[in-house]
Protein backbone atom coordinates (compact mmCIF):
# COMPACT_ATOMS: atom_id res chain seq x y z
CA UNK A 1 0.00 0.00 0.00
CA UNK A 2 1.35 3.52 -0.88
CA UNK A 3 1.99 6.07 1.97
CA UNK A 4 -0.43 8.67 1.62
CA UNK A 5 0.56 11.95 3.25
CA UNK A 6 -1.07 15.55 3.83
CA UNK A 7 0.31 19.06 3.89
CA UNK A 8 -1.19 21.74 6.22
CA UNK A 9 -3.06 23.28 3.25
CA UNK A 10 -4.81 19.93 2.59
CA UNK A 11 -5.73 19.50 6.68
CA UNK A 12 -6.73 23.42 7.07
CA UNK A 13 -9.36 22.39 4.19
CA UNK A 14 -10.87 19.57 6.23
CA UNK A 15 -11.66 22.29 9.42
CA UNK A 16 -14.34 23.63 10.61
CA UNK A 17 -13.93 26.24 12.86
CA UNK A 18 -17.03 28.07 14.13
CA UNK A 19 -18.13 30.77 16.56
CA UNK A 20 -21.59 28.89 18.16
CA UNK A 21 -21.70 29.12 21.80
CA UNK A 22 -24.10 31.30 23.29
CA UNK A 23 -22.02 34.88 24.27
CA UNK A 24 -19.95 34.67 20.59
CA UNK A 25 -21.26 37.72 18.46
CA UNK A 26 -19.76 40.43 16.60
CA UNK A 27 -16.15 40.54 17.57
CA UNK A 28 -16.00 36.72 17.66
CA UNK A 29 -16.93 36.06 14.47
CA UNK A 30 -14.85 38.60 12.65
CA UNK A 31 -12.20 37.02 14.66
CA UNK A 32 -13.05 33.63 12.85
CA UNK A 33 -13.28 34.54 9.61
CA UNK A 34 -9.84 36.28 9.47
CA UNK A 35 -8.47 33.20 10.55
CA UNK A 36 -9.97 31.37 8.42
CA UNK A 37 -9.05 33.26 5.30
CA UNK A 38 -5.26 33.45 6.87
CA UNK A 39 -5.31 29.57 7.34
CA UNK A 40 -7.53 28.40 4.60
CA UNK A 41 -9.93 26.64 6.73
CA UNK A 42 -12.54 24.84 4.92
CA UNK A 43 -15.58 26.28 6.53
CA UNK A 44 -16.86 28.68 9.19
CA UNK A 45 -19.90 28.08 11.66
CA UNK A 46 -21.45 30.65 13.26
CA UNK A 47 -25.55 30.78 14.66
CA UNK A 48 -28.63 31.36 12.90
CA UNK A 49 -28.98 34.91 13.32
CA UNK A 50 -25.48 35.82 12.33
CA UNK A 51 -25.62 33.96 9.05
CA UNK A 52 -26.00 36.98 6.68
CA UNK A 53 -23.40 38.88 8.56
CA UNK A 54 -20.98 36.14 8.13
CA UNK A 55 -22.16 36.21 4.51
CA UNK A 56 -21.29 39.65 4.21
CA UNK A 57 -17.52 39.17 5.86
CA UNK A 58 -16.68 36.43 3.26
CA UNK A 59 -17.71 38.13 0.38
CA UNK A 60 -15.05 37.42 -2.10
CA UNK A 61 -13.21 35.04 0.01
CA UNK A 62 -13.55 31.80 -2.59
CA UNK A 63 -13.04 28.08 -0.85
CA UNK A 64 -14.48 28.82 2.37
CA UNK A 65 -18.00 27.68 3.17
CA UNK A 66 -20.31 28.92 5.41
CA UNK A 67 -22.65 27.01 7.84
CA UNK A 68 -24.71 27.03 10.52
CA UNK A 69 -26.56 24.64 13.00
CA UNK A 70 -30.41 23.43 12.68
CA UNK A 71 -32.40 22.71 15.59
CA UNK A 72 -29.02 23.47 18.07
CA UNK A 73 -28.27 22.49 20.62
CA UNK A 74 -30.37 19.92 21.98
CA UNK A 75 -32.51 18.45 18.86
CA UNK A 76 -35.42 18.68 20.64
CA UNK A 77 -37.25 21.48 18.46
CA UNK A 78 -40.44 20.78 16.82
CA UNK A 79 -39.84 19.04 13.27
CA UNK A 80 -41.58 21.86 11.28
CA UNK A 81 -39.50 24.45 13.22
CA UNK A 82 -36.00 22.97 11.93
CA UNK A 83 -37.66 22.96 8.44
CA UNK A 84 -38.06 26.48 8.31
CA UNK A 85 -34.89 27.57 9.94
CA UNK A 86 -33.48 25.85 7.77
CA UNK A 87 -35.50 27.34 4.77
CA UNK A 88 -34.29 30.93 6.60
CA UNK A 89 -30.83 30.01 6.71
CA UNK A 90 -30.49 29.18 2.68
CA UNK A 91 -32.58 32.74 1.91
CA UNK A 92 -29.46 33.95 4.10
CA UNK A 93 -26.70 32.93 1.86
CA UNK A 94 -25.85 29.73 3.89
CA UNK A 95 -23.85 26.64 2.07
CA UNK A 96 -24.48 24.17 4.12
CA UNK A 97 -26.03 22.71 7.33
CA UNK A 98 -25.58 20.87 10.40
CA UNK A 99 -28.92 19.51 11.79
CA UNK A 100 -29.17 18.06 15.51
CA UNK A 101 -30.73 15.08 15.28
CA UNK A 102 -33.58 14.45 18.41
CA UNK A 103 -31.74 12.70 20.60
CA UNK A 104 -35.10 12.06 23.26
CA UNK A 105 -36.85 10.59 20.05
CA UNK A 106 -34.34 8.68 19.25
CA UNK A 107 -33.48 7.50 22.26
CA UNK A 108 -37.01 6.60 22.92
CA UNK A 109 -37.08 3.99 19.86
CA UNK A 110 -39.39 6.64 17.44
CA UNK A 111 -37.09 6.09 14.60
CA UNK A 112 -40.03 6.63 12.07
CA UNK A 113 -39.94 10.19 13.76
CA UNK A 114 -36.24 10.28 13.85
CA UNK A 115 -36.24 9.89 9.51
CA UNK A 116 -38.81 11.54 8.96
CA UNK A 117 -37.63 14.54 10.58
CA UNK A 118 -34.59 14.17 8.69
CA UNK A 119 -36.00 13.95 5.04
CA UNK A 120 -37.90 16.61 5.79
CA UNK A 121 -35.06 18.93 6.28
CA UNK A 122 -32.98 17.23 3.72
CA UNK A 123 -34.80 16.98 0.91
CA UNK A 124 -36.43 20.93 1.41
CA UNK A 125 -33.04 22.25 1.30
CA UNK A 126 -30.51 22.10 -1.65
CA UNK A 127 -27.19 22.44 0.12
CA UNK A 128 -25.21 20.09 2.00
CA UNK A 129 -26.60 18.23 5.30
CA UNK A 130 -24.30 17.33 7.95
CA UNK A 131 -26.63 15.30 10.79
CA UNK A 132 -25.43 16.02 14.26
CA UNK A 133 -25.90 13.06 16.62
CA UNK A 134 -24.70 14.29 19.91
CA UNK A 135 -22.49 10.82 20.96
CA UNK A 136 -22.42 11.42 24.30
CA UNK A 137 -25.39 10.23 25.21
CA UNK A 138 -26.29 7.34 23.08
CA UNK A 139 -24.71 3.76 23.25
CA UNK A 140 -23.24 1.83 20.07
CA UNK A 141 -26.53 0.21 18.98
CA UNK A 142 -27.95 4.11 19.01
CA UNK A 143 -25.15 4.95 17.32
CA UNK A 144 -25.67 2.46 14.40
CA UNK A 145 -28.82 3.05 13.77
CA UNK A 146 -28.81 7.04 13.94
CA UNK A 147 -26.19 6.73 11.33
CA UNK A 148 -28.40 3.95 8.94
CA UNK A 149 -31.09 7.01 9.24
CA UNK A 150 -29.25 9.57 7.84
CA UNK A 151 -28.17 7.46 5.07
CA UNK A 152 -31.32 6.41 3.92
CA UNK A 153 -32.17 10.56 4.34
CA UNK A 154 -29.84 11.46 2.13
CA UNK A 155 -27.28 13.12 4.61
CA UNK A 156 -24.19 14.25 3.24
CA UNK A 157 -22.31 13.66 6.54
CA UNK A 158 -22.69 12.60 9.44
CA UNK A 159 -20.90 14.59 12.43
CA UNK A 160 -20.25 13.31 16.37
CA UNK A 161 -21.04 16.47 18.49
CA UNK A 162 -22.40 20.07 18.86
CA UNK A 163 -19.35 20.87 21.42
CA UNK A 164 -21.53 21.76 23.93
CA UNK A 165 -21.85 18.07 25.68
CA UNK A 166 -19.11 16.67 28.55
CA UNK A 167 -17.25 14.65 25.51
CA UNK A 168 -17.30 15.02 21.47
CA UNK A 169 -15.82 12.76 19.27
CA UNK A 170 -13.46 9.60 20.67
CA UNK A 171 -11.56 7.08 18.91
CA UNK A 172 -14.31 4.71 20.18
CA UNK A 173 -17.44 6.51 18.73
CA UNK A 174 -15.42 7.30 15.58
CA UNK A 175 -15.29 3.29 14.96
CA UNK A 176 -18.49 2.85 15.28
CA UNK A 177 -19.86 5.24 12.64
CA UNK A 178 -17.21 4.39 10.06
CA UNK A 179 -17.47 0.32 10.90
CA UNK A 180 -21.41 0.80 10.28
CA UNK A 181 -21.30 3.55 7.28
CA UNK A 182 -18.58 2.07 5.06
CA UNK A 183 -17.82 4.58 3.04
CA UNK A 184 -21.71 5.39 2.20
CA UNK A 185 -21.55 8.92 4.01
CA UNK A 186 -19.31 11.17 5.07
CA UNK A 187 -17.85 11.49 8.53
CA UNK A 188 -17.22 14.94 10.82
CA UNK A 189 -15.30 14.47 13.84
CA UNK A 190 -16.23 17.16 16.18
CA UNK A 191 -15.23 17.86 19.79
CA UNK A 192 -12.45 17.25 21.85
CA UNK A 193 -9.49 17.22 18.82
CA UNK A 194 -6.86 18.99 20.01
CA UNK A 195 -3.83 18.32 18.17
CA UNK A 196 -2.78 15.99 14.80
CA UNK A 197 -2.03 13.12 16.16
CA UNK A 198 -5.95 12.66 17.02
CA UNK A 199 -6.60 14.26 13.91
CA UNK A 200 -4.37 11.99 11.43
CA UNK A 201 -5.46 8.69 13.51
CA UNK A 202 -9.30 10.06 12.72
CA UNK A 203 -8.27 10.18 9.12
CA UNK A 204 -7.14 6.49 9.44
CA UNK A 205 -10.31 5.33 9.82
CA UNK A 206 -12.43 7.28 7.22
CA UNK A 207 -12.77 10.56 8.71
CA UNK A 208 -12.47 13.72 6.25
CA UNK A 209 -14.30 16.42 7.88
CA UNK A 210 -13.30 17.92 11.63
CA UNK A 211 -15.08 20.70 13.65
CA UNK A 212 -12.28 21.93 16.00
CA UNK A 213 -11.67 25.02 18.18
CA UNK A 214 -10.22 28.13 16.77
CA UNK A 215 -7.09 27.86 18.69
CA UNK A 216 -6.76 24.27 18.22
CA UNK A 217 -7.32 24.40 14.87
CA UNK A 218 -4.41 27.06 14.36
CA UNK A 219 -2.04 24.90 16.04
CA UNK A 220 -2.96 21.94 14.21
CA UNK A 221 -1.76 23.47 10.87
CA UNK A 222 1.16 25.26 12.56
CA UNK A 223 2.23 21.50 13.34
CA UNK A 224 1.79 20.25 10.34
CA UNK A 225 3.45 23.26 8.59
CA UNK A 226 6.78 23.19 10.48
CA UNK A 227 7.30 19.23 9.83
CA UNK A 228 9.65 18.61 6.49
CA UNK A 229 8.04 19.66 3.73
CA UNK A 230 4.91 21.14 5.51
CA UNK A 231 3.38 17.32 5.16
CA UNK A 232 2.64 15.13 7.39
CA UNK A 233 2.98 11.05 6.37
CA UNK A 234 0.18 9.00 6.96
CA UNK A 235 1.54 5.60 7.07
CA UNK A 236 -0.64 2.25 6.03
Amino acid sequence: MTEETLTYREIARMIDISAVQAPQGETEIRELINYAKEYGFGAVHVLPAWVSFARSLLNGADGIALGAPVGFPSGGNHAAIKRAEAQQMIADGIDELDMMINVGKLRSGDDGYVLDELKAVITEVSVPVKVILETHYLNDDEIKRACAMCIAAGARYVKTSTGWAPTGATMANIRVITSCTGGRIGVKASGGIRNLNTLIEMYRLGVRRFGINLLASVEIVQACRELPEGRVRITP
